[in-house]
Protein backbone atom coordinates (compact mmCIF):
# COMPACT_ATOMS: atom_id res chain seq x y z
CA UNK A 1 0.00 0.00 0.00
CA UNK A 2 0.92 3.67 -0.79
CA UNK A 3 0.95 6.26 1.26
CA UNK A 4 0.23 10.42 0.52
CA UNK A 5 4.34 10.46 -0.65
CA UNK A 6 3.19 7.28 -3.09
CA UNK A 7 5.69 5.58 -1.17
CA UNK A 8 4.88 2.03 -0.88
CA UNK A 9 5.43 -1.29 2.07
CA UNK A 10 8.10 -2.22 -0.54
CA UNK A 11 9.90 0.97 -0.79
CA UNK A 12 9.91 1.57 2.97
CA UNK A 13 11.05 -1.98 3.81
CA UNK A 14 14.26 -1.39 1.63
CA UNK A 15 14.84 2.13 3.03
CA UNK A 16 14.73 0.46 6.71
CA UNK A 17 16.64 -2.65 5.57
CA UNK A 18 19.61 -0.55 4.21
CA UNK A 19 19.62 1.55 7.30
CA UNK A 20 19.42 -1.95 9.65
CA UNK A 21 22.47 -3.69 7.57
CA UNK A 22 24.47 -0.46 6.67
CA UNK A 23 24.54 -0.52 3.27
CA UNK A 24 23.68 1.63 0.50
CA UNK A 25 21.13 -0.03 -1.40
CA UNK A 26 18.19 -3.19 -0.28
CA UNK A 27 16.30 -5.06 -3.31
CA UNK A 28 13.08 -6.72 -1.73
CA UNK A 29 12.61 -10.22 -3.59
CA UNK A 30 9.52 -12.94 -3.42
CA UNK A 31 11.91 -15.55 -1.69
CA UNK A 32 15.70 -16.06 -0.72
CA UNK A 33 15.55 -18.46 -4.39
CA UNK A 34 14.83 -15.16 -6.24
CA UNK A 35 17.84 -12.98 -4.33
CA UNK A 36 20.44 -15.84 -5.24
CA UNK A 37 19.00 -16.29 -8.93
CA UNK A 38 19.01 -12.47 -9.28
CA UNK A 39 22.50 -11.89 -7.92
CA UNK A 40 24.25 -14.54 -10.42
CA UNK A 41 22.36 -13.23 -13.36
CA UNK A 42 23.03 -9.51 -11.79
CA UNK A 43 27.00 -10.51 -11.28
CA UNK A 44 26.85 -11.86 -15.44
CA UNK A 45 26.64 -15.89 -14.36
CA UNK A 46 25.44 -17.92 -16.74
CA UNK A 47 26.27 -20.41 -19.53
CA UNK A 48 29.62 -22.15 -18.99
CA UNK A 49 30.89 -20.57 -15.74
CA UNK A 50 31.71 -22.08 -12.55
CA UNK A 51 30.75 -20.89 -9.16
CA UNK A 52 32.35 -22.56 -5.94
CA UNK A 53 29.83 -23.24 -3.61
CA UNK A 54 30.60 -24.58 -0.10
CA UNK A 55 30.17 -28.58 0.30
CA UNK A 56 28.35 -27.56 3.69
CA UNK A 57 25.13 -25.91 2.26
CA UNK A 58 21.46 -27.03 1.30
CA UNK A 59 20.79 -27.96 -1.55
CA UNK A 60 18.30 -25.10 -1.99
CA UNK A 61 21.31 -22.50 -1.91
CA UNK A 62 23.04 -24.85 -4.66
CA UNK A 63 19.84 -24.66 -7.43
CA UNK A 64 20.37 -21.24 -8.01
CA UNK A 65 23.96 -21.66 -9.65
CA UNK A 66 21.65 -24.76 -11.92
CA UNK A 67 19.73 -22.26 -12.53
CA UNK A 68 21.26 -19.42 -14.60
CA UNK A 69 23.26 -22.26 -16.43
CA UNK A 70 26.47 -22.41 -14.57
CA UNK A 71 28.21 -25.07 -13.02
CA UNK A 72 29.02 -25.45 -8.78
CA UNK A 73 32.02 -26.92 -7.93
CA UNK A 74 32.18 -28.04 -4.03
CA UNK A 75 34.78 -26.80 -1.94
CA UNK A 76 34.88 -28.23 1.61
CA UNK A 77 34.80 -26.75 4.72
CA UNK A 78 36.95 -25.43 7.27
CA UNK A 79 38.40 -27.69 10.04
CA UNK A 80 35.16 -26.71 12.99
CA UNK A 81 32.66 -26.82 9.40
CA UNK A 82 32.59 -22.75 9.55
CA UNK A 83 33.72 -21.22 6.75
CA UNK A 84 35.48 -22.84 3.52
CA UNK A 85 38.98 -24.67 3.40
CA UNK A 86 41.38 -21.71 1.46
CA UNK A 87 43.69 -24.30 0.25
CA UNK A 88 40.55 -26.68 -1.18
CA UNK A 89 38.95 -23.53 -2.65
CA UNK A 90 42.15 -22.63 -4.25
CA UNK A 91 42.94 -25.75 -5.92
CA UNK A 92 39.81 -25.19 -7.68
CA UNK A 93 40.19 -22.06 -8.99
CA UNK A 94 40.18 -22.37 -13.00
CA UNK A 95 39.89 -19.64 -15.78
CA UNK A 96 36.10 -20.48 -15.69
CA UNK A 97 35.50 -19.22 -12.11
CA UNK A 98 33.65 -16.48 -12.06
CA UNK A 99 32.47 -16.34 -8.40
CA UNK A 100 32.19 -17.72 -4.52
CA UNK A 101 28.70 -18.26 -3.04
CA UNK A 102 29.31 -18.33 0.74
CA UNK A 103 26.20 -20.24 2.54
CA UNK A 104 26.49 -19.32 6.37
CA UNK A 105 25.11 -22.39 7.78
CA UNK A 106 23.53 -22.35 11.20
CA UNK A 107 24.41 -18.50 11.18
CA UNK A 108 28.46 -19.54 11.43
CA UNK A 109 30.62 -17.68 9.01
CA UNK A 110 33.81 -18.93 9.77
CA UNK A 111 36.67 -15.79 8.86
CA UNK A 112 34.44 -14.63 5.51
CA UNK A 113 36.37 -11.37 5.64
CA UNK A 114 39.40 -13.39 4.61
CA UNK A 115 37.39 -15.55 1.93
CA UNK A 116 36.32 -12.28 0.89
CA UNK A 117 39.78 -10.94 0.05
CA UNK A 118 40.81 -14.43 -0.85
CA UNK A 119 38.25 -14.16 -3.51
CA UNK A 120 39.25 -10.66 -4.88
CA UNK A 121 42.67 -11.23 -5.36
CA UNK A 122 41.62 -13.90 -7.83
CA UNK A 123 39.30 -12.08 -9.42
CA UNK A 124 36.13 -13.58 -7.83
CA UNK A 125 33.05 -12.10 -7.13
CA UNK A 126 31.32 -12.94 -3.99
CA UNK A 127 27.48 -13.36 -2.96
CA UNK A 128 26.52 -14.33 0.44
CA UNK A 129 23.37 -16.38 1.19
CA UNK A 130 23.30 -15.30 4.80
CA UNK A 131 19.64 -16.41 5.51
CA UNK A 132 20.18 -18.31 8.89
CA UNK A 133 22.97 -15.62 9.65
CA UNK A 134 20.88 -12.93 10.30
CA UNK A 135 22.38 -11.05 13.45
CA UNK A 136 26.03 -12.79 13.19
CA UNK A 137 28.60 -9.93 12.33
CA UNK A 138 32.12 -10.12 11.31
CA UNK A 139 34.56 -7.57 13.00
CA UNK A 140 31.07 -5.86 13.72
CA UNK A 141 30.05 -5.57 10.28
CA UNK A 142 26.87 -7.49 9.33
CA UNK A 143 26.93 -11.28 7.58
CA UNK A 144 25.72 -10.39 3.99
CA UNK A 145 27.38 -7.46 3.89
CA UNK A 146 31.31 -8.52 3.01
CA UNK A 147 30.95 -9.34 -0.58
CA UNK A 148 29.58 -8.12 -3.84
CA UNK A 149 26.01 -8.97 -3.01
CA UNK A 150 23.93 -10.38 0.23
CA UNK A 151 20.89 -13.00 0.06
CA UNK A 152 18.53 -13.37 2.49
CA UNK A 153 15.44 -15.40 2.93
CA UNK A 154 12.37 -14.35 5.48
CA UNK A 155 10.40 -17.36 5.11
CA UNK A 156 8.89 -18.76 8.09
CA UNK A 157 11.56 -20.75 9.60
CA UNK A 158 14.10 -17.73 9.43
CA UNK A 159 14.51 -15.75 12.69
CA UNK A 160 13.20 -12.74 10.57
CA UNK A 161 10.30 -13.89 9.06
CA UNK A 162 7.58 -12.78 7.12
CA UNK A 163 6.11 -16.03 6.31
CA UNK A 164 7.59 -16.05 2.59
CA UNK A 165 10.23 -12.81 0.76
CA UNK A 166 13.45 -12.15 0.79
CA UNK A 167 16.00 -9.46 -0.08
CA UNK A 168 19.22 -8.50 -1.18
CA UNK A 169 21.99 -6.19 -0.06
CA UNK A 170 24.43 -4.52 -1.55
CA UNK A 171 26.89 -1.48 -1.96
CA UNK A 172 27.32 -1.09 -5.38
CA UNK A 173 24.27 0.86 -7.08
CA UNK A 174 25.16 -1.04 -10.61
CA UNK A 175 24.31 -4.65 -8.94
CA UNK A 176 21.35 -2.88 -6.94
CA UNK A 177 20.03 -2.11 -10.33
CA UNK A 178 19.90 -4.47 -12.10
CA UNK A 179 18.26 -6.47 -9.67
CA UNK A 180 15.14 -4.47 -9.61
CA UNK A 181 15.37 -4.58 -13.29
CA UNK A 182 15.51 -8.23 -12.91
CA UNK A 183 12.69 -9.00 -10.81
CA UNK A 184 10.25 -7.22 -12.83
CA UNK A 185 10.21 -8.87 -15.90
CA UNK A 186 13.43 -6.95 -17.21
CA UNK A 187 11.86 -3.38 -17.12
CA UNK A 188 13.67 -0.44 -15.76
CA UNK A 189 11.53 0.99 -12.77
CA UNK A 190 12.92 4.41 -13.51
CA UNK A 191 10.49 4.62 -16.67
CA UNK A 192 7.03 4.21 -17.41
CA UNK A 193 8.05 1.85 -20.46
CA UNK A 194 6.51 -1.90 -20.58
CA UNK A 195 9.58 -2.44 -22.89
CA UNK A 196 11.81 -4.93 -21.17
CA UNK A 197 15.65 -3.62 -20.99
CA UNK A 198 16.66 -6.98 -19.85
CA UNK A 199 15.47 -10.39 -20.02
CA UNK A 200 13.78 -11.09 -16.72
CA UNK A 201 11.03 -12.86 -14.32
CA UNK A 202 8.28 -11.37 -11.78
CA UNK A 203 9.95 -11.66 -8.69
CA UNK A 204 8.78 -9.07 -6.90
CA UNK A 205 7.57 -8.99 -3.38
CA UNK A 206 4.09 -8.36 -2.51
CA UNK A 207 3.26 -5.60 -0.47
CA UNK A 208 1.45 -7.26 2.51
CA UNK A 209 4.17 -9.45 2.58
CA UNK A 210 6.52 -6.38 3.06
CA UNK A 211 4.28 -5.01 5.37
CA UNK A 212 4.56 -8.13 7.65
CA UNK A 213 8.58 -8.15 7.06
CA UNK A 214 8.64 -4.51 8.18
CA UNK A 215 6.72 -5.41 11.23
CA UNK A 216 9.09 -8.38 12.08
CA UNK A 217 12.27 -6.29 10.98
CA UNK A 218 11.48 -3.46 13.99
CA UNK A 219 11.61 -6.33 16.35
CA UNK A 220 14.38 -8.09 14.96
CA UNK A 221 16.53 -6.92 17.84
CA UNK A 222 14.43 -8.74 20.38
CA UNK A 223 13.93 -11.80 18.60
CA UNK A 224 17.81 -12.23 18.41
CA UNK A 225 18.09 -11.42 22.29
CA UNK A 226 15.57 -14.42 22.76
CA UNK A 227 17.01 -16.34 20.37
CA UNK A 228 20.47 -16.02 22.12
CA UNK A 229 19.29 -16.64 25.33
CA UNK A 230 17.17 -19.49 24.03
CA UNK A 231 20.35 -21.15 22.59
CA UNK A 232 22.72 -20.55 25.59
CA UNK A 233 19.65 -21.93 27.86
CA UNK A 234 19.91 -25.54 25.44
CA UNK A 235 23.60 -25.36 25.82
CA UNK A 236 24.01 -24.85 29.46
CA UNK A 237 21.88 -27.85 30.18
CA UNK A 238 23.67 -30.40 27.22
CA UNK A 239 26.92 -29.47 28.88
CA UNK A 240 28.99 -32.31 30.10
CA UNK A 241 26.00 -35.20 28.33
CA UNK A 242 28.20 -38.08 27.35
CA UNK A 243 28.48 -38.13 23.73
CA UNK A 244 27.65 -34.14 22.76
CA UNK A 245 30.85 -32.19 22.55
CA UNK A 246 30.03 -28.58 22.32
CA UNK A 247 32.13 -26.69 19.96
CA UNK A 248 33.38 -23.36 21.42
CA UNK A 249 33.11 -20.20 19.32
CA UNK A 250 36.38 -18.82 17.73
CA UNK A 251 37.68 -17.00 15.35
CA UNK A 252 36.32 -12.54 14.34
CA UNK A 253 32.65 -13.79 14.18
CA UNK A 254 29.79 -12.84 16.81
CA UNK A 255 27.37 -15.85 16.41
CA UNK A 256 23.54 -15.45 16.55
CA UNK A 257 22.82 -18.75 18.09
CA UNK A 258 20.78 -19.88 14.93
CA UNK A 259 20.74 -23.58 16.15
CA UNK A 260 22.33 -25.06 19.17
CA UNK A 261 25.56 -26.93 18.00
CA UNK A 262 26.83 -30.09 19.21
CA UNK A 263 28.99 -32.64 17.55
CA UNK A 264 28.33 -36.63 18.12
CA UNK A 265 30.73 -38.70 19.61
CA UNK A 266 28.34 -41.97 19.32
CA UNK A 267 27.77 -44.61 16.95
CA UNK A 268 25.23 -44.32 14.15
CA UNK A 269 25.23 -40.37 14.74
CA UNK A 270 22.68 -39.54 12.03
CA UNK A 271 20.43 -42.43 13.01
CA UNK A 272 20.41 -40.37 16.55
CA UNK A 273 19.39 -37.61 15.16
CA UNK A 274 16.55 -39.16 13.29
CA UNK A 275 15.64 -41.18 16.55
CA UNK A 276 15.44 -37.45 18.57
CA UNK A 277 13.23 -36.05 15.67
CA UNK A 278 11.16 -38.75 15.94
CA UNK A 279 10.84 -37.46 19.96
CA UNK A 280 9.82 -33.92 19.40
CA UNK A 281 13.85 -32.87 19.22
CA UNK A 282 13.68 -30.85 15.93
CA UNK A 283 17.15 -30.89 13.93
CA UNK A 284 18.96 -30.78 10.94
CA UNK A 285 20.16 -33.99 10.20
CA UNK A 286 17.03 -35.83 11.42
CA UNK A 287 14.24 -33.83 10.37
CA UNK A 288 15.02 -31.97 7.49
CA UNK A 289 17.47 -35.00 6.22
CA UNK A 290 20.40 -32.65 5.28
CA UNK A 291 23.54 -34.03 4.15
CA UNK A 292 26.64 -32.21 2.53
CA UNK A 293 25.85 -30.85 -1.11
CA UNK A 294 28.51 -33.08 -3.00
CA UNK A 295 26.23 -36.09 -1.92
CA UNK A 296 22.47 -34.74 -3.06
CA UNK A 297 21.60 -36.90 -6.21
CA UNK A 298 20.89 -34.14 -8.10
CA UNK A 299 24.48 -32.88 -8.33
CA UNK A 300 26.61 -35.78 -8.40
CA UNK A 301 27.41 -35.07 -11.91
CA UNK A 302 29.33 -32.03 -10.76
CA UNK A 303 31.42 -33.94 -8.33
CA UNK A 304 34.74 -34.82 -9.31
CA UNK A 305 36.23 -35.62 -5.72
CA UNK A 306 34.25 -35.85 -2.34
CA UNK A 307 34.22 -32.90 0.27
CA UNK A 308 35.29 -35.54 3.34
CA UNK A 309 35.30 -32.90 5.98
CA UNK A 310 31.99 -31.55 5.05
CA UNK A 311 30.51 -34.74 5.12
CA UNK A 312 31.73 -35.65 8.24
CA UNK A 313 30.57 -32.42 9.76
CA UNK A 314 26.88 -32.82 8.27
CA UNK A 315 26.87 -36.42 9.68
CA UNK A 316 28.30 -36.04 12.85
CA UNK A 317 26.41 -32.84 14.05
CA UNK A 318 22.81 -32.25 15.99
CA UNK A 319 21.71 -28.90 14.95
CA UNK A 320 18.69 -28.48 17.17
CA UNK A 321 16.11 -25.75 15.57
CA UNK A 322 14.10 -24.34 18.21
CA UNK A 323 10.67 -23.11 17.09
CA UNK A 324 9.71 -19.58 17.31
CA UNK A 325 8.54 -18.34 20.42
CA UNK A 326 9.26 -21.50 22.61
CA UNK A 327 9.18 -21.16 25.94
CA UNK A 328 11.76 -21.91 28.71
CA UNK A 329 9.94 -24.69 30.14
CA UNK A 330 9.70 -26.39 26.37
CA UNK A 331 13.86 -25.99 25.52
CA UNK A 332 14.24 -27.43 29.51
CA UNK A 333 12.00 -30.24 28.17
CA UNK A 334 13.91 -30.82 24.71
CA UNK A 335 17.56 -30.49 26.77
CA UNK A 336 15.89 -33.32 29.27
CA UNK A 337 15.04 -35.87 25.92
CA UNK A 338 18.20 -35.32 24.92
CA UNK A 339 20.04 -35.70 27.59
CA UNK A 340 18.16 -39.18 28.70
CA UNK A 341 18.20 -40.93 24.98
CA UNK A 342 21.67 -39.98 24.57
CA UNK A 343 22.61 -41.95 27.95
CA UNK A 344 20.63 -45.16 26.92
CA UNK A 345 21.27 -44.80 23.13
CA UNK A 346 22.01 -48.34 21.47
CA UNK A 347 22.03 -48.36 17.69
CA UNK A 348 20.14 -52.19 16.21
Amino acid sequence: MSNATGRTDVDRYERELAIRFQVPHAVAVSSGTAALRLALVALGIGSGDEVLVPALAPASSVAPVLDVGARPVFVDCGPSGAGLDLEDLEAKITVLSKAVLLVHQWGRTGDACRTVEFAGTHGLRVIEDASQAIGTTIDGAPAGTLGDIGCFSTRAGNLLNSGEGGFLLTHDIEFAGACRTLRQHGQDPATATTTPALPGNSYRLADPLAAIARAKLADLDETLRDQARRTLLLTKHLLGTSGLVIPHATGPESWNGHSLLAHLDMPAPREFCAHLAVRGVPNSVGTYGLTSADQVPAFSAYVEQPCLRARAVVDTMLAISLPAKVTEDHVRQIATTVVNEARRWSPA
